[in-house]
C-alpha cells in the first residue's frame, strides 16, 4: 500500500489494485498511474481489455469526488466491461460512476443533486447528453477515451472535447498507437505514452494460437464448453490479474480441481487458455508453455490479428452453433429473393433512404424489421417525415486543405447555430464539402457560413444546385 500511495494514488483505490493483484513496480502501474493522478494528459499502449487498462483509470479516479468529474467514452459492445472494471476499482471509494447506454436515465441523473462522480457511456450518448444541456464539458476535469481507433466518427463529437476546459486531463487508452495517431494529435497533443512491455514495436507477432470469438460477458461460460471441446490432460487458464478469477473458478474448477489459473508465468501444460487479450511478450510466455487459445472479444480482433502470425479459429458447439445455423437459414432466405429478381417496387420505395443513409445501414435497418429483432414500423403512421426536404451546401474547402467532417460540423453547432440534429450527411471531397440541411434553412446556412475559417482558411459556401 506505501509503495502505491508514492504513485500518487489514493488509499481506497490503491487497496482495490492490490486486491486485483497489481504491483507498484509493474511498468505501466509505475509510469501511467502517477501521470493520470497529477492530471497530466497520458497515452497508454495495451492490449484491448479493461483489465488493462487498469493503471491509468487508477490514477484518474484518484483525483476525482469532491466536486470533481470525469468522463469515460468507450464502444457501445464494451460499455458494460468497463463499468464491471469500475465496478472492482470503486466499490470503496465513494465515488459515484454512472454507466449509461441511452441518454434518458443519465440526463435525469445527471440534472439531479446527487453528483455523478464518472459517466462511463458511447461517443453517440455523450452528445445526445450535452445536445440536452445535461453533460457540461466545462466541469470536466477528466475525460477518457477507450481505444477510439475503433470508434464510428460520430459528427459533432470535435465541437464537444472542443469544449472542455484547456487544462481538463485527456487519457487515451488503444491497442494500437499508430490507428490512434490522429485522435492523440488532435486532443491529447504533448502527452505522455506509456505502452506494455511489446507493445512498443520491439516484438514481432507470435507464431501460432487457436482464437475463440465471444462476448465480453460470455467469456467465463464459455471456459467450460471449450474444455469440454479440447479435453486437455493439463489445463493453465492465464488472466491478466484477479478481475474475473471467481466467475472462473465457478465456470471450470468445480468439476476439475487440477485446472490452474494464474496471472504471471504460465507452467507448462497441454492447453493454454488466455482470458485476457496477452501482450507481444506475454504470449510468446504462454506458447512456451503450451497450445494457446486466446478468448476473443470483437474489440480484440483486430489486436489479435496483428498479435499472431497463424490464427485458427475454434468453433464451439451448443448455442454459437444454433446461431450460426439460424443465421445461415435466414441469408439463404434472403439469397432466394436476390436471385427472384422482380424488386422494382421494393427499390423504388427504399431509393430516398439510399439517398440519405449509407446503403448498408438501411439493409440492416430493414433485416431488423423483417426478422421481428427490430422495432416494429408503424401500421398507419399519421405524419411521415419528408425525407426529400432536405438540401446541400457546398463548403469550399475538403481533403487537401486538412479538414476533416468533424471540422466542419464544430463550425456549423458552434457558429452557424445549427442544431446538430439538422445536420445530415456530409461528404468529404478532395476540394470542397457537400453537407446536407433541411432545405428551409440551406441559404441561411450558406450565407451564414461564408466568411468563415476553418483550418485558417476562409471558406465560401452556396447551395448546392447541381443535385435534387
Amino acid at each position: 500500500m506505501a509503495d502505491f500511495e508514492a504513485l500518487h494514488l489514493s488509499p481506497a483505490i490503491a487497496a482495490a489494485v492490490t486486491r486485483l493483484g497489481w504491483t507498484a513496480d509493474d511498468p505501466v502501474m509505475r509510469d501511467a498511474a502517477p501521470t493520470a493522478a497529477r492530471g497530466h494528459n497520458l497515452v497508454t499502449v495495451v492490449p484491448p481489455t479493461p483489465a488493462a487498462a487498469t493503471p491509468a483509470l487508477a490514477g484518474m479516479l484518484s483525483r476525482l469526488g469532491g466536486g470533481t468529474a470525469g468522463l469515460l467514452l468507450c464502444a457501445e459492445a464494451d460499455l458494460d466491461e468497463w463499468a464491471g472494471r469500475l465496478h472492482l476499482l470503486t466499490a470503496d471509494a465513494g465515488l459515484s460512476v454512472l454507466a449509461s447506454h441511452r441518454p434518458g436515465r443519465a440526463a435525469r441523473r445527471l440534472r439531479g443533486d446527487a453528483a455523478v462522480d464518472l459517466l462511463v457511456t458511447t461517443p453517440a450518448t455523450a452528445l445526445a447528453l450535452h445536445g440536452r444541456s445535461a453533460l457540461r464539458p466545462e466541469a470536466l476535469s477528466s475525460v477518457l477515451l477507450a481505444w477510439p481507433e475503433g470508434w464510428e466518427d460520430e459528427p459533432g463529437f470535435a465541437a464537444l472535447m472542443q469544449d472542455l476546459p484547456k487544462d481538463a486531463q485527456r487519457i487515451v487508452v488503444t491497442g494500437a498507437a499508430d490507428r490512434a495517431a490522429d485522435m492523440v494529435e488532435r486532443y491529447a497533443r504533448r502527452a505522455l505514452t506509456v505502452s506494455a512491455p511489446g507493445l512498443d514495436g520491439t516484438v514481432g507477432p507470435a507464431g501460432s494460437v487457436r482464437t475463440v470469438s465471444v462476448p465480453w460477458n460470455r467469456r467465463a461460460g464459455t471456459l467450460a464448453d471449450l474444455v469440454e471441446l479440447l479435453d486437455p490432460a493439463s489445463l493453465v487458464i492465464w488472466t491478466l490479474d484477479r478481475g474475473h478469477e471467481e466467475s472462473i473458478r465457478r465456470a471450470v474448477t468445480p468439476s476439475d480441481p487440477s485446472v490452474r489459473i494464474v496471472t504471471g508465468d504460465a507452467p507448462n501444460a497441454q492447453t493454454v487458455i488466455a482470458f485476457d487479450p496477452p501482450t507481444p511478450l506475454r504470449l510468446r510466455q504462454l506458447a512456451s508453455a503450451g497450445e494457446v487459445v486466446v478468448l476473443t472479444p470483437p474489440a480484440a480482433e483486430d489486436y489479435v490479428r496483428r498479435l499472431a502470425a497463424i490464427r485458427r479459429p475454434l468453433r464451439l458447439s451448443g448455442s454459437l452453433e444454433a446461431a450460426t445455423t439460424a443465421a445461415e437459414k435466414r441469408r439463404a432466405a434472403i439469397v432466394q429473393v436476390l436471385e427472384r429478381g422482380s424488386l422494382d417496387r421494393a427499390l423504388l420505395t427504399i431509393a430516398p433512404l439510399i439517398e440519405r443513409y449509407d446503403s448498408a445501414t438501411v439493409a440492416a435497418a430493414l433485416f431488423d424489421l423483417w426478422s421481428g429483432s427490430g422495432v416494429e414500423a408503424p401500421a398507419a403512421p399519421a405524419e411521415a417525415p419528408s425525407i426529400a426536404a432536405t438540401g446541400k451546401v457546398f463548403v469550399g474547402i475538403g481533403k487537401k486543405d486538412g479538414a476533416t467532417v468533424n471540422d466542419l460540423v464544430a463550425v456549423l453547432t458552434k457558429e452557424v447555430r445549427l442544431e446538430r440534429e439538422k445536420i445530415g450527411r456530409v461528404e468529404l471531397r478532395d476540394a470542397f464539402m457537400l453537407v446536407e440541411v433541411p432545405a428551409q434553412e440551406a441559404e441561411r446556412v450558406a450565407a451564414a457560413l461564408s466568411g468563415k475559417s476553418i483550418r485558417r482558411k476562409r471558406v465560401t459556401a452556396k447551395v448546392d444546385r447541381a443535385r435534387p
